[in-house]
Parts: C-alpha cells; structure tokens; sequence
C-alpha cells in the first residue's frame, strides 16, 4: 500500500511531504520525533479526517494561514471510515461496544437482523397497545425484569415462557403503572416499612367478607370483589339476561337484569370499603403517604381505589398480575407474537449457536491482556449471552488483587479512581483492541495512528505494547504508523519488527518544514562509534564513553581516567594531551580497537576538538549525526571553562577534584558581583545543555536525540562571543 501525505500549516506542521510505501508484509511504519516536532499534530489531522471534520483552518495559533491537508492511499483519497487514530491521551475511549460487532460473519449477521426485525415490527405494536392502557414507556423492560428467568432473560423467551398463564383472564386497571411500581422503588419500600398495617387492613378485610351474605371466603376459595367485578364485566353487554337467565343468590332476591346485578354489586362493595374498621385502618396508611414526589402520586391512586391495599400484601405478585392484564388485554397481538418468534426460534438458535464459537475471538483478547500486561486488575466479560440475544454492550467487569488479599469486583469508574496513570492507560489498550479487532471484517483497509501508545507504561508493559502491534504484522487489513518520542520504545519496536527501511525520524528546522529521514540507531549505538573510532567526530565521541569504562575497570585515579578527564575538563596539564595518548588508551581498554589505526596522529586533543567542531558548524548537513553534537557539546564545554577560569584567575584551583567542575566555575561566576550577567545567561545555557550530551552511556542518549543541532550550534556561537 502506498501512502501519501501533504500537509501545510496543520496545527505545528509547517510542511510536510511523506510517502509512506508499505512492503509486502511489512504493514508498520515507525516513526521517532521528539517532542514539539510533529507527533500529536500529525495524529491530530488523522483523527480529523476519521471523524470528517473540516481541515480548511488548522493553524490555532495563527488562524488566518490556509491549511492544506491532502492524503492519498494508493492514489485515491482517503476514507475517514478507514482511519483510527490510538491516542494515549484520550481516557474516555471505549470500544467494549464493538464486541457485538464481530459475533458472527456478515451472513449471519445480516440474517438475524432481518428476522428480528420482523418480529419487532409485530413487539412495537403490541407495546404501543399496552402503552395506551399502562401509561408507562418502558413496559417491555418491566416485564422482562418481572419474570425473569434462571436461563432466559429476553422479552420473547420469556413470552413463551408465560404463554400458558397469558391465556388467563386479569382484572384490568386503570391506574398509571408507575405511579404504584415506580422505578426508584419508593412504593416497595413503603409497603415494606408498613407491613404490618397493611396486613392488618388485610386481615381485616377477609373478616368482613366472612361475615358478607353475598361475598363469601370458604376453606377452598374466596368469591370477593375481584370476582364479583368479573362476573359484572362478563354480563355487561346484557345477552345473559336477554336470554332468561338469572342469577340466585343465598338469601337475595333473583337478580334478572344487569342494572339490577351492577347495583347489588356496588352496594356490597361500597359497605365493605366503608367499613369503619378498614376506612381507620386506611386513614393511618394515608397519613403516611407524604414526602417525596412517588408517594404522592401512589397516595392519588389509593385515594380512588383504596381496596388496591390487600393486593399489595405481596408487592411482586401484584406487579406481575398488573403486567400480565396489560398483556392480556391484547391476547390476539401477543399470540401471533409468540406464533411467530416459535416460529423463528429454531433458525435463531443455530445463528446464536455459529455466534457463539465467534466468542473465542474477543475472549481470547481478553485473556491475551490478562496475561501479557503487569497490572493490579483482571478483565471479565459477564454478559456473553445478552450481547448476542440483545444485541447489549458488553459488561466488563474487573477482579481488583492488592497483594495477598482475595480479589474485589469493582466496576470501571471505581477501577479508574484507584488505578495510576500507567495502569490506566493499559486499561485502555484494553478499549483499542476491542476497537482494532471490530475493524476486521469491515470490508476496507484500516489505518492505525498509534500516538505514543506506550507512554507511561514501564517497561514490562511497554513490551506487552509491542508484542501487539506485532500481532498486526503481515496482516494485510491493518497499516499502522507508530509515532513515539521514547527512544527506547522506538528502538524496541524497530528491533522486534524488523522494519527495515520502514523505520524514520522527524526533524523540524525553522520554517516549522518536517522531514522524514532514514531511522538511525537502532542497535547498539557504541558498537557504531567502535566501528567508526577512526574518523574524527566519532575518535571525540569515543571519549567519555571510555573514560565511563575505565572508571568501571580502573580506578577514577587512574592514569587512563585522569587523561581522559583532561580532554573534557580545562586541566594543568590539558594541553599535553595528543591524540596519541588517547588512541593508546583505547587500544588497551577496548579489545575491538586493539587494532585501531587514525591518519590525525600526535595533535593536541583539545586542538583537535575545537578544529574538528568548527568543521562540523561550518558544513552542518545531518541533523542526526549524535557524533556531531557530542562534539560540539565538548568544544562548548572547554570553551566555556576557559573563559571562566581566564575570569576567576588564581582563585580556582584546576586541579581541585570535584566531580562537576564546569558547575563549580559556573557557581563562583554567579557569585561574582562583577561578572556580567548577559554571559551568565550564555553559561547558564551551557551548563543546561551540555552535560547529558557529553556523559552519554548505553541508556542516556535520548537527549542527545531529542535536542536539535541548531540549538547546539546557537549556543556555540554565543560561547565562542563571551571572550
């Protein structure tokens, strides 16, 4: 794949022209550029693109320069949809929403929409019915909390489930759902807290029906209101009666018409709600019925029909025997309904079924991440059914282990409080690679922007890090580029993938213009110098790095050291030095340059260093060469001990040991109520600069990298000004 970019004043890219061309199996890009060169304003253009806002005006801080923006894969513009930018700074990010999205492969997908689809269609007229008599908006998901099973939780299993008992016949109410089954439970916990008043308003009512002529409670069952009322509804429309029929009760007159039933009923029911005993009873629940807003609107429906009282002695069963009148009301909708999902089950079954093998995918990249990150946490996934049956987000759930204590389950913000910033991040790699993994089968090319993905992480995690973006090596759906400004991270990854001439390093020179160029030390970078120990930069460069060596192997006494010393300090006797004596000082230190040959033979070390820098200011072509800035960073040094010494005159001793002299000078200046304080400005800069850049060791030349040359070569020219 061939990738081509152009960009002109986006955010701090001044220009840059690039085209990455991916080989044959070798799908990663990398790119080291130290901060403030380009990395978070180059990943801000992709993610732009990714979300297809305007990149017209992409300069913030001057908004009036145009900003060009043209990216091309293979010669065609790019599509946003293909673009995911990782960045480590985005804490919010979460993918667990894609796991449904790689359940199964597109024709089963497709397939299970469509036939749920349909059954949707005949669900969403079914519930707009109970919505008109229920006045609730959420009756589905009641009903599914209310009879929720052991193995089925979804609406449509859960209709089979109850097809028996929705044949029944349910008192109907008129009542607004929620205003009895609220969603903050308030209700509940009333009747909870009065329990005992409402069964005495409970008992109560039985004695009365006891005592009634006309409701009777026997040993078997119980003819009370509910029933007389059903006996009512079913006379209603008069065809029992117009038929001759009539209804003989114990001790009453015969009933022939229906005025005749309805009044004799009303009658017994108002004497039983008017009951004194009860209407005492009911004024103490009333009386409590006061607060927040929930009780109020329950107390509304009590006072229309307090007899509702003895149904709540079981508060569920009351909720359920509401749910299923709703539901019954509309028994012909809710039978073609379940006809249609028995139907459709079967097929359904096999595509959960073909799903579930697809599980495997995402498990396994939780799994992955438990085992290759160092972290305090362990992922689980708990929902697996309801992401397939329900098309859900996924719940992740995290085991939290501190030491030897058992495990505590804590959900995602109370993981996020208690996690450091590190241990956060990799919880969002966990989120990226949901991401990456649900981009798979979509059908195009995806592009990766990794923007220093490791950061923050130490270095057990770091290689977790790697390890998964190798995984997305010679796989041809992902491309990625891997911007970084860890040195480390960047000769890791490098390393691992053996990117070849894959690999880059960004520079920035005044005109904000970046430019690519070939990735450089990504081995061992003093095997480099060893190899090279005969030409002039890299003979200087060798210095402090031998002079480390010997201070291991020998003495900091030792003759060695102290001559080493003399070439990166102002000493008595520096200018005795020759390039000689140290030549012979690496052949008897290091056995691969016991052969080692120069053609600059016998001139005075600190000579040779400041001719050897001048070349290098004069003829600056490579902004990499770290050669070159340790170079210039010695000759700045010496430069600046000589002046401060021609300054301090006989009031410091230059053989004084001290381990860092060039501060000590520095000091005694600042003290000086006569030195000039614009040179104190210059040296100030020298001693910030320099002494990384010289005493540079196998893990320490990362700011030689990151620090530009043309910074070096400014302070040069300033020091060389001072005298």
């Amino acid at each position: 794949m061939k990738l081509e970019i152009e960009l002109e004043n986006c955010f701090g890219i001044g220009k840059l022209k690039h085209t990455f061309d991916f080989p044959e199996k070798k799908n990663t890009c990398l790119i080291y550029a130290p901060n403030g060169t380009m990395k978070s304003s180059f990943a801000k253009v992709f993610d732009l693109l990714s979300k297809k806002q305007s990149t017209n005006k992409l300069d913030r801080v001057y908004p009036e320069r145009v900003s060009k923006c043209n990216i091309t894969v293979d010669n065609e513009a790019i599509n946003p949809d293909s673009i995911f930018v990782v960045n480590a700074e985005e804490k919010d990010f979460d993918s667990s929403s894609k796991i449904s999205s790689f359940l199964a492969s597109k024709e089963l997908k497709e397939e299970y929409e469509l036939i749920y689809s349909e059954l949707d269609a005949f669900k969403k007229l079914l519930i707009n019915k109970i919505k008109t008599i229920s006045k609730s908006t959420d009756i589905e998901a009641e009903f599914e909390k209310a009879f929720e099973h052991e193995e089925y939780k979804d609406f449509y299993n859960l209709l089979v489930l109850n097809e028996n008992v929705l044949q029944n016949k349910y008192q109907q109410y008129t009542f607004r759902y929620n205003y009895v089954f609220d969603k903050k439970n308030k209700v509940k916990d009333f009747i909870n807290s009065n329990k005992e008043l409402i069964i005495k308003y409970f008992d109560n009512y039985q004695l009365i029906l006891e005592r009634s002529k006309f409701f009777k409670k026997t040993k078997g069952a119980t003819f009370g209101t509910l029933q007389a009322n059903e006996l009512l509804e079913s006379t209603k429309d008069g065809a029992f009666f117009d038929a001759n029929h009539k209804i003989v009760l114990e001790d009453q007159a015969e009933i022939t018409t229906y005025e005749m039933f309805k009044d004799l009923v009303e009658k017994e029911i108002d004497e039983i709600i008017n009951n004194e005993e009860l209407k005492k009873i009911f004024d103490d629940i009333d009386k409590k019925l006061s607060g927040n807003v929930e009780l109020k609107l329950f107390k509304s429906v009590l006072e229309i029909d307090n007899s509702l009282i003895i149904k709540l002695i079981d508060y569920e069963d009351f909720r359920k025997e509401v749910l299923l009148s709703y539901f019954t009301a509309f028994k012909d909708d809710v039978n073609v309904l379940i006809i249609n999902f028995k139907a459709k089950k079967v097929r359904l079954d096999e595509i959960i079924e073909s799903a579930k093998k697809e599980q495997e995918i995402w498990q396994n990249i939780v799994n992955q991440f438990n085992s290759r990150f160092y972290v305090p946490f362990k992922v689980r996934i708990e929902n697996l059914d309801d992401i397939i049956l329900k098309k859900k987000n996924a719940n992740l759930i995290f085991d939290y282990f501190d030491s030897k204590e058992l495990p505590k389950l804590q959900t995602k913000d109370e993981l996020l409080k208690v996690l450091s910033k590190g241990e956060q991040r990799a919880y969002y790699i966990l989120q990226i690679l949901f991401e990456i993994e649900s981009r798979r089968n979509n059908g195009i090319t995806n592009i990766i922007i990794f923007d220093d993905i490791a950061d923050s992480f130490d270095y057990k995690n770091k290689y977790a890090i790697v390890e998964y973006i190798k995984d997305l090596q010679g796989n041809s759906v992902y491309y990625s580029i891997v911007l970084t400004h860890n040195f480390d991270f960047y000769r890791t990854v490098a390393s691992r993938l053996s990117l070849g001439n894959s690999v880059f390093m960004a520079y920035k020179n005044d005109e904000r213009c970046i430019e690519l160029k070939s990735g450089q030390y990504r081995k061992e970078v003093f095997e480099h110098f060893i190899k090279n120990a005969n030409k002039p930069a890299f003979f200087i460069s060798m210095i402090p790095f031998v002079r480390n060596i010997v201070e291991f192997i020998d003495e900091s006494e030792s003759d060695s050291y102290m001559s080493l010393t003399k070439c990166l300090h102002i000493k008595k006797d520096s200018d005795e030095i020759t390039t000689n004596i140290v030549l012979e000082i690496f052949r008897s230190k290091i056995s691969k340059c016991k052969n080692l040959s120069i053609e600059f033979k016998d001139i005075k070390i600190k000579d040779f260093i400041f001719d050897i820098s001048k070349k290098i200011v004069d003829n600056q072509n490579d902004e990499i060469a770290l050669e070159n800035k340790i170079v210039i960073s010695i000759a700045i040094r010496l430069y600046a001990e000589t002046f401060m010494l021609g300054f301090l005159g006989e009031h410091f001793d230059v053989e004084k040991k001290t381990k860092n002299p060039t501060r000590v000078l520095f000091d005694l200046c600042k003290n000086s109520p006569e030195f000039d304080n614009d040179k104190l400005k210059i040296l100030d800069r020298v001693v910030l600069m320099t002494p990384e850049n010289i005493h540079i060791n196998a893990f320490m030349y990362e700011p030689l990298i990151d620090m530009s040359i043309d910074h070096l070569i400014d302070l040069y020219h300033d020091v060389l000004k001072l005298s």
